[in-house]
């Protein structure tokens, strides 16, 4: 076979296998939903003139062609796999770490730390009650040195010092990971902590709070899940990293009462909820997931009361609490649009925490919804 005619065929079967593609894709149904990526998908964009001429239209088409093409999920398994073969260390900012999935930490700019720290300096202020802010670091901070040579990944620990510095954090929950860090104490396929990683949270959290800890043997961990795969999962393709298993350590009936604000009006919630361990973000498991305001009513009436500013590591530590607590207030301000101290002067907690991972904390707009 001369050059001429196997160029030839090669052509050939590229383009056939383009038309089998192209085929299949318009045969299969749209997908609204990626359970694996937790994330809508892009649906067949509607044309007008107004979004031809504006490029929305190009834009919207791509990432429906993208997120539409036959058999997606395969192919990004697949192509995840050539990369790790050809010496590439990340997909999609996510890293292979022997069986444990990091996505890296990159810090905000010095002007733009000051001023979400002055924030918290300005809600502190604003009330009565004493604040704590405590800053979790995750995964890329604890086991950054299993990352490779040359990853750009920034230091939380700098970040936690800049807050120490300004008076507001002082809990030692960088140093209480740190000793911990060959335990079980960050899942490894998504960002958050396990149920174990937010006990020691708890512990670290003690001092500051003026809390007495259980210890760790007062408690029965139950495992609830062996296949949670979590976020950094979903948005690599390294399908072959081993699933999570998730644990319960406190029991379901700790509080008296939960009311979830999540659609804006009070309803019954449960600490743990058991349908979300047949879903794909199974971390749902703890609270129900992202909600506005909810409200854990402890079971001594005469314990003080607690008001966290929260992101979702908090969901699996807040049970906890609990125990010394005869209330727990949790808002999330990425869904909650009142103001802080406004809700802080109606209900009168007696001590204030604000509680974010290191990355949420420096990324997340909502942190600036606590200015007064």
């Amino acid at each position: 076979m001369n050059t001429k005619t196997k160029n030839l065929l090669i052509t050939l079967l590229f383009l056939t296998f383009l038309a089998v593609l192209s085929v299949t894709g318009l045969l299969l149904p749209d997908s609204s939903f990626s359970a694996r990526e937790n994330r809508y998908l892009q649906t067949l964009p509607s044309f007008s003139l107004e979004k031809l001429f504006s490029g929305e239209l190009t834009a919207d088409f791509e990432d429906y062609c993208a997120d539409q093409f036959p058999f997606r999920d395969t192919w990004i398994t697949v192509n995840a796999r050539y990369e790790q073969l050809s010496g590439k260390k990340q997909t999609n900012g996510v890293y292979l770490c022997g069986n444990r999935l990091i996505t890296p930490f990159t810090a905000p700019a010095e002007k733009e730390l000051k001023r979400r720290l002055g924030t918290v300096e300005q809600l502190k202020e604003a009330v009565e009650a004493p604040l704590t802010l405590a800053l979790i670091p995750n995964a890329a901070e604890i086991y950054a040195d299993k990352l490779p040579a040359g990853a750009p990944n920034d230091s939380q620990a700098e970040v936690i010092r800049r807050a120490e510095e300004a008076g507001l954090s002082a809990a030692p929950l960088l140093q209480t990971l740190r000793a911990h860090r060959e335990e079980e104490i960050f899942y490894r396929t998504d960002h958050h902590w396990t149920t174990l990683g937010a006990y020691y949270g708890y512990t670290a959290l003690c001092e500051p709070l003026g809390l007495t800890g259980r210890p760790l043997e007062s408690f029965a961990p139950e495992t609830v899940s062996r296949d949670f795969y979590g976020t950094a999962y979903s948005s690599s393709g390294y399908t072959w990293v081993e699933a999570d298993s998730i644990e319960r350590y406190v029991s379901a009936d700790a509080a008296a009462s939960v009311v979830s604000y999540r659609g804006g009006t009070p309803t019954e919630g449960t600490l743990y909820r058991e349908e979300s361990l047949s879903k794909k973000d199974q971390y749902t498991y703890f609270l129900g997931g992202n909600t506005p305001e909810i409200v854990l009513t402890g079971r001594d009436s005469r314990l003080p009361r607690l008001l966290i500013i929260r992101d979702s590591y908090s969901d699996c530590l807040a049970p906890f609490l609990l125990a010394h607590y005869s209330e727990i207030r949790m808002l999330d301000l990425r869904y909650y649009l009142g103001s802080v101290a406004d809700y802080a002067a109606e209900h009168s907690p007696d001590q204030i925490l604000i509680m974010y991972s290191v990355a949420n904390f420096c990324s997340e707009s909502s942190v600036m919804a606590m200015t007064p």
